[in-house]
């Protein structure tokens, strides 16, 4: 079976052959670099301890120094795998979410169609480039050295110059012999809408090669030079050889330097790109007039597991990069993000270059903020949170956002993120350094004894005991998933720091299983065995009914209640006693006396819930809750109705 032109290719761009490789082998971290790509292990194919396999990810290459066993992700899997060419690409195909597909009986005319349009392309740089050193180039040269561009960085980028004329470089081609199919094929011409002669598809242009990661000229971007013109950019329609949405500007060259080091920068247009490499940020790339596709995110992680998105510093960058947000929320996983610097406004960093100099980019990118920043940045910029509903709508957008993240760790990470910031933005200020309930001359307490330090409230320290029952809550509704809908709302309120924790939280908001088998193996193949044992391994947990004995959902109910009530109140009190702290800069009064005292004693009441419980209640043998007062009246009638049978 013969495969289409570019199916290999695009086979290789969508895969790491890290990933491939690293299902049969384990990685010697102390001598792999994981984030260029360079990666080491014991080799698969001969008995060896130590490692001598290499595999440079961002070549897509492998070769062992021991058995000289070298190929790229294709002959891995044929090797190790021990299957033909085929199905090793089905193999691949499969794992990178491709469609193999059907048989082409012309795929090698068709290659060789690509060969020619490939060729047709270069004919085309060298006619742009005789152009712009032509006396009919003087214009764009004077604009290209305003814009700080010398002789020898036209040379490096190839940059070149279409005339104003309607067939300039058709009738160039064609006297060279070029068929006409192929000129319209490679997006260089347009047939007449009048039935005459074709012209070309770019006139009166700086003209810049667009090249792919092999270093084949594809298209072509061009930049006008009549100010009037409506479209200041025009890049190659898409044809057999480029398609915009798959393809980055400048990607071989970015690829070579991040390779070395280099940070990848994310620029919006082709000047962008080629100023920050001038001035020495080499590893830099831009979308092709579009917004970053899915595509090329995945082809920018490739390059960097964490790229640099540096947009200008207007309404529109702002914007663009929030939509890279949305776009990247689901694709998230361990070592692979974004990094945003916004360039001062008004300015793209061709303008911060010429302006002030690469020292002043570079502080830009050293500002770069994750995307977790950005994020909140969106939802609070400009908005006023002065009510419970404003603050509930700012829960809710953050939450749908944060639940796009498919990684439960990265999600959790994220959640605890966001409840951080959070608690900034509405946390009260707070005059000196005094504790809410510390009084001005109140003495030092005495040092802790070893056995408090050595303490779980200890350990945990501030928010112990919001941690404590927190824990208590999420392991009833595991052991009773199905009650999840019915405090829903009080599930979501939780603030977990602890990340297990908050990973469960998620999970059991999301998962709809029903029993406590399937909540557990939905938790484990998640997060693994771990967060499961150490949380039902914690005393208070351990010794709480409902989980002791599970399959009692009135007990599980109560249990829950009453921590959730237990919960609100006591953050009912904290948030009193910061506001009094606040209020008490002012002169203090008995309404602000009588507030902390009503709040002390709400909490004091949910303390005191359950051992009034146990005080009224008995439990009988199947968990029930019994009250004593009824029972004592139902032993009463029962002796009664016992002593007054006849014969008694």
């Amino acid at each position: 079976m013969s495969l289409p032109p570019g199916f290999l290719d695009e086979l290789r761009t969508r895969l790491s052959l890290t990933q491939v490789v690293g299902r049969k082998v384990l990685w010697d971290m102390r001598k792999s670099n994981q984030a260029k790509g360079d990666m080491w292990a014991p080799c698969p194919f001969h008995q060896e301890k130590s490692a001598s396999f290499h595999v440079d990810d961002r070549k897509g290459f492998y070769y062992c120094f021991g058995c000289h066993a070298k190929g790229d992700a294709i002959s891995f899997v044929r090797e190790t795998e021990n299957v033909g060419f085929m199905e090793a690409v089905e193999i691949l195909a499969r794992e990178a979410g491709l469609t193999m597909p059907a048989r082409d009986p012309q795929a090698q005319q068709k290659a060789d169609r690509r060969t020619q349009l490939s060729e047709v392309m270069e004919d085309a740089v060298r006619f742009f480039r005789m152009q712009m050193s032509s006396g009919a180039g003087g214009a764009a040269r004077d604009y290209l050295a305003g814009r700080g561009l010398d002789q020898g960085a036209l040379d490096r980028w190839e940059i070149g110059f279409a005339r104003d004329e309607w067939q300039g470089l058709w009738d160039h081609l064609r006297g060279k012999g070029v068929d006409e199919d192929l000129i319209l094929g490679a997006g260089l011409g347009k047939p007449s809408s009048r039935g005459g002669k074709p012209y070309d598809t770019f006139r009166n242009r700086i003209m810049f090669p667009i090249r792919d990661a092999r270093g084949r000229c594809i298209a072509f971007g061009g930049r006008a030079m009549d100010p009037n013109d409506n479209a200041k950019y025009l890049n190659s329609p898409e044809t057999e050889l480029f398609d915009k949405g798959r393809s980055l500007f400048n990607h071989g060259p970015a690829r070579t330097a991040a390779g070395k080091g280099q940070p990848l920068i994310v620029a919006e247009g082709y000047m962008d790109v080629i100023a920050l490499s001038e001035a020495g940020f080499e590893a830099a790339v831009a979308p092709l007039g579009t917004a970053v596709t899915e595509h090329q995110l995945q082809m920018l992680w490739r390059i960097s597991p964490e790229p640099v998105v540096a947009l200008d510093g207007d309404k529109a960058g702002v914007n663009a990069a929030l939509r890279l947000i949305d776009l990247s929320l689901p694709l998230l996983e361990a070592g692979h993000s974004l990094r945003f610097a916004l360039m001062p406004e008004g300015k793209d960093p061709d303008d911060l270059l010429r302006a002030e100099g690469p020292a002043a980019v570079q502080r830009v990118l050293d500002a770069a903020q994750p995307m977790v920043r950005l994020l909140w940045q969106r939802e609070v910029e400009g908005r006023n949170f002065d009510s419970p509903e404003r603050k509930a709508t700012l829960d809710k957008a953050l939450r749908e956002k944060i639940m796009l993240i498919r990684d439960p760790s990265i999600r959790s990470h994220y959640g605890t993120e966001i409840n951080n910031l959070r608690r900034t933005l509405f946390a009260p200020t707070r005059s000196g350094d005094r504790r809410p309930w510390q009084a001005r001359g109140a003495r030092t307490p005495s040092a802790p004894t070893p056995s408090a330090r050595a303490s779980m409230l200890a350990a945990l320290g501030d928010g112990a005991e919001e941690q404590m029952r927190e824990g208590v809550i999420l392991a009833a509704l595991i052991c009773a998933p199905h009650l999840v809908p019915e405090f829903e709302a009080g599930l979501e309120a939780l603030r977990c720091t602890d990340h297990d924790h908050a990973a469960m939280r998620d999970i059991l908001l999301t998962v709809p299983a029903q029993t406590h088998d399937e909540m557990r193996a939905e938790i484990a193949a998640q997060l693994g065995p771990t967060p499961l044992e150490k949380l039902f391994a914690l005393r208070h947990v351990a010794i709480t009914p409902c989980i002791r004995k599970p399959g009692d959902d009135d007990l599980a109910q109560m249990t829950i209640a009453e921590e959730l009530a237990k919960l609100k109140a006591f953050r009912g009190l904290e948030v009193e006693v910061e506001e009094a702290v606040e209020d008490l800069s002012d002169v203090a009064d008995e309404a602000l006396t009588w507030r902390l005292g009503q709040a002390a004693e709400a909490r004091n009441r949910a303390l005191r819930s359950q051992q009034e419980d146990r005080a009224e209640y008995d439990v009988g043998e199947n968990g029930a809750r019994i009250n004593r007062d009824e029972r004592s009246a139902f032993d009463a009638l029962l002796d009664k109705i016992t002593y007054s049978k006849p014969g008694r």
